[in-house]
């Protein structure tokens, strides 16, 4: 079958593009920026990238592609408060303009659970995209998803956080909202079950799991599986502003992600029916199974795609800009080692660093400005990294974000997304020379004014000590 997958770099997409690849289907992917598309494995995989900027019509001779089925999986909630609507909004109706001009045959959108009166912004925005997307004359299949829980979702990330970290839980209000988590695996079964399914055409589809469940039960039957003694206390005065604070520095999330969840969380995502559970004949996952199998994964070190794999629709070709670390009006620290070892041993530990693992020296220095990061509203050091050893572009590793991971020319290249006066790149490269291979490490900074300067120029002795230090680290035998 040949289908078109929007979102291929998202949460779901991924997931997705993984498993149509390995069941043989043709597959051709709108993607933001071509960097960020990662074709799977398989010897049989038959992938096409188009850079397609969806908050733009689409240019009018990809009209001609031919697919059967396209799958619209384009959110944008973690980009800002309310703005994200809007942004949503414009794609939605850019992709039903290019859709209705095309043989396609069935539209495929994953949206969420509405059947509340009153809705948050992000559940109405849904609902606004899927009326945009019945403007494309073709049919449309509407999944209504609530929480999804599997390794690296965001909803998932946040239960373990606070479970994790905190025995006593001091929550709002909310955390006794109804809700029908589902497990990520049931999802993908719920998407490729409706391929060309006469029966789910022109329909919507409420999708969860087995169980109704509150906030509050979710968060402690995570603890059972996890054999944690924990306790909730519930303060009803907690303001949503209180609230999204909370989680934002209890948990790895951003702030815009924590204050639109925040207003969805205080709207029941309960299913009304579940018609295409007994069409589909699918037996989804209970809650604390899925949060089984999101844990193996982790445990595994096979988590296949994290929420932080999403960056902002309005950031991402910014984003990909910084590709050319600027060569005027900047500041930097650059140092060159030789390796006296395996230079693919030190290859390794460039693509292992951060998360887990650490920056290999005073890892303590680095945490504390992650704290101060999350003070001034950054992202910090919590989100981490997907995948202990793998890095691909566009993946979150702590407060960077992966430009270039390029194992074959043996270079990394990071951009930071802490809150800086200025843009700031760390750079790791190994070089074959004359006299044997070298690791050059290159810290970049591009001030904005005089704040940039005074920034730089007061952190030079911490950088003096830290950059040298953490070049001989990872060059060491």
């Amino acid at each position: 079958m040949k289908v078109l997958l929007t979102g291929s770099t998202g949460y779901i997409g991924k997931r997705l593009l993984q498993n149509l690849s390995a069941n043989g289907h043709e597959v051709t992917c709108f993607v933001r920026s071509m960097e960020r598309l990662i074709v799977p494995g398989q010897s049989n995989a038959k992938v096409v990238g188009h850079e397609i900027d969806l908050l733009k019509p689409i240019p009018d001779h990809l009209h001609a592609l031919d697919f059967d089925v396209a799958f619209y999986l384009v959110h944008s909630m973690s980009s800002s408060i309310g703005q994200f609507m809007e942004e949503e909004a414009v794609s939605a109706r850019n992709f039903a303009n290019f859709i209705g001009k095309t043989n396609c045959k069935q539209i495929i959108y994953l949206s969420g659970i509405s059947n509340s009166e009153k809705l948050s912004k992000h559940l109405q925005s849904r609902k606004n995209v899927e009326n945009l997307l019945r403007e494309s004359g073709k049919h449309l299949t509407v999944l209504r998803a609530g929480i999804i829980v599997g390794s690296g979702s965001a909803s998932f990330e946040i239960i373990r956080d606070l479970m994790e970290i905190l025995p006593v839980v001091v929550a709002p209000a909310w955390v006794k909202t109804k809700c029908q988590p589902l497990g990520v695996a049931d999802v993908l079964k719920y998407l490729t079950g409706c391929m060309l399914n006469p029966i789910t055409y022109d329909d919507i589809f409420d999708i969860g799991g087995p169980e109704i469940l509150s906030y509050k039960q979710m968060l402690l039957q995570y603890a059972e599986v996890r054999g944690l003694k924990r306790w909730i206390v519930v303060i009803p005065f907690f303001s949503p502003r209180m609230s999204s604070f909370w989680l934002y520095f209890v948990t790895s999330t951003s702030y815009y992600l924590a204050a639109n969840l925040v207003d969805s969380m205080k709207v029941e995502v309960v299913c009304q029916d579940n018609r295409l559970q007994e069409i589909l004949e699918i037996k989804p996952l209970s809650y604390k199974e899925a949060c089984r199998r999101a844990l193996e994964r982790i445990n595994l070190d096979t988590v296949a795609s994290s929420w932080t794999d999403a960056v902002s629709m309005t950031k991402t070709n910014q984003l990909f800009e910084y590709l050319d670390v600027p060569k005027f009006g900047i500041l930097h620290d650059r140092r060159s080692l030789k390796i006296k070892g395996d230079p693919d041993k030190v290859l390794e530990k460039i693509f292992s660093i951060g998360g887990e693992t650490g920056w290999y020296y005073a890892n303590w220095i680095w945490n504390i400005r992650g704290v101060i990061d999350k003070m001034v509203g950054g992202v910090g050091l919590r989100r981490g990294r997907r995948n202990a050893n793998d890095l691909n572009p566009g993946d979150a590793l702590d407060f960077w974000r992966v430009l270039i991971a390029d194992r074959a020319n043996k270079r990394l290249l990071l951009f930071a997304e802490m809150k800086v006066p200025g843009e700031a790149w760390l750079e790791f490269k190994i070089v074959l020379r004359e006299d044997g291979f070298f690791l050059t490490q290159t810290a970049t900074f591009m001030p904005k004014g005089l704040s940039g300067r005074i920034y730089w120029w007061g952190l030079l002795p911490i950088h003096l000590v830290m950059f040298q230090q953490m070049i001989k680290a990872i060059v060491q035998k």
